[in-house]
């Protein structure tokens, strides 16, 4: 399961500056090969976002989108930004969330005319149930936004090509709302992000405001009108779904800290050892292939949880000598830690919840590192008990 910050990618700068602007305690994040990002917190909000520029084009899309997710293990990727209609019925400014992706560019070249060869993928199912839910709140929208009407959500297929179109004659216009008629809007990246989230196990989501017609007019002063609003209108809906799928991923670690590690391997050895069968145990502990009835719970003093973060940074260094971590991930899991410190010595109401988060957060950074996972599962229990 990755557990890391949302990331959230665009391919134009006015797109990056759409979803930035709602970003605060922003952040440089550079990848080893030259590649940077920015991290910080959607506003007023624990949600912690990686923003990163793909360029145009699916195949910097996917580069980017593969980049990003090696290096943060997101919990999901959000492509965010706008895109043309393929059809009248989809309003200028207008968000468009992907049901699915198709890249309409595979096709096989017959004698009797071009035969549509697509791949595609599908958003994941708990994504777009909730995109959908929220959508029905309709509380994502800027109240400030100018647009003559409220944008709404509309949910649809997605169709991704490599070149830009901007005709509604032309043969390769025909073609595509021939055979894509089911489309709502094309543009030139969302194929790209989708097939590395899929390589990756990594859930994705294309949101795209509507900022022309793809019909000719891409180039005109209304388009140049509609497309920062446009950008805008999809910033706010990625955000506020960003937002709820970091509540969400937190509620589940939650969930998963009070449960306790030794639950975890007590489902994991009945399930291994059940195979085919039902079995039902009632037992206060198993060691091995043994069930121990009535065992008393071992006690344990208090942790000392600042001595013990102080002790973590002692391992991270370790593990960076000996090569278990490379310097940019010692450097992100080092501030990582020092805001947990901060805020494990503040008196505030909500202090150890914050220490909690970011140590919930430097999961996704020692992942790879199954000691320094071991020794950080009993920091984040004992800094959600002081919360």
């Amino acid at each position: 399961m990755l557990t890391g910050p949302v990331v959230i990618l665009t391919a134009l700068n006015l797109e990056y500056q759409a979803v930035r602007q709602r970003l605060a305690s922003l952040q440089v994040h550079r990848h080893a090969r030259g590649t940077r990002f920015e991290t910080g917190n959607v506003q007023g909000t624990s949600c912690h976002v990686a923003l990163g520029l793909t360029s145009k084009g699916n195949s910097s899309a996917a580069v980017i989108a593969e980049r990003a997710i090696q290096e943060f293990s997101p919990a999901a990727v959000l492509f965010v930004g706008v895109a043309g209609a393929l059809w009248d019925a989809t309003r200028l400014g207008d968000v468009v969330m992907a049901s699915h992706v198709y890249a309409y560019h595979g096709g096989t070249s017959e004698d009797d005319g071009l035969k549509a060869r697509p791949r595609v993928w599908e958003t994941p199912h708990g994504i777009s149930q909730l995109a959908s839910h929220l959508a029905r709140l309709d509380d994502w929208a800027d109240s400030t936004s100018g647009c003559e009407h409220a944008p709404q959500v509309r949910f649809g297929a997605l169709a991704a090509g490599e070149i830009v179109q901007n005709s509604r004659i032309s043969a390769e216009a025909k073609w595509i709302r021939q055979h894509y008629n089911d489309a709502l809007a094309i543009e030139m990246e969302a194929a790209g992000v989708a097939q590395a989230g899929h390589l990756n196990g990594a859930p994705v989501a294309v949101i795209r405001g509507i900022s022309d017609r793809a019909d000719g007019t891409k180039n005109s002063i209304d388009d140049r009108c509609w497309q920062p609003q446009a950008a805008a209108n999809a910033a706010a809906f990625a955000i506020r779904l960003a937002v709820e799928l970091a509540r969400e991923q937190e509620e589940t670690s939650v969930l998963r800290d009070h449960r306790g590690p030794s639950a975890d391997r007590l489902d994991e050895r009945v399930s291994n050892s059940a195979h085919n069968s039902t079995v039902g145990i009632m037992a206060g502990a198993v060691t091995g292939s043994s069930v121990h009835m009535n065992a008393a719970p071992q006690e344990s003093g208090p942790l000392d949880l600042l001595t013990a973060l102080n002790g973590f940074r002692a391992s991270l260094t370790r593990h960076r000598a000996e090569g278990g971590l490379d310097e940019d991930t010692y450097r992100e899991a080092v501030a990582d830690l020092e805001s947990a410190l901060r805020s494990a010595g503040e008196h505030a109401s909500d202090a150890s919840k914050r220490a909690a988060m970011t140590l919930r957060r430097m999961r996704g950074l020692v992942v790879e590192c199954p000691e320094l996972m071991a020794e950080l599962a009993p920091l984040i229990t004992a800094a959600g008990d002081r919360a």
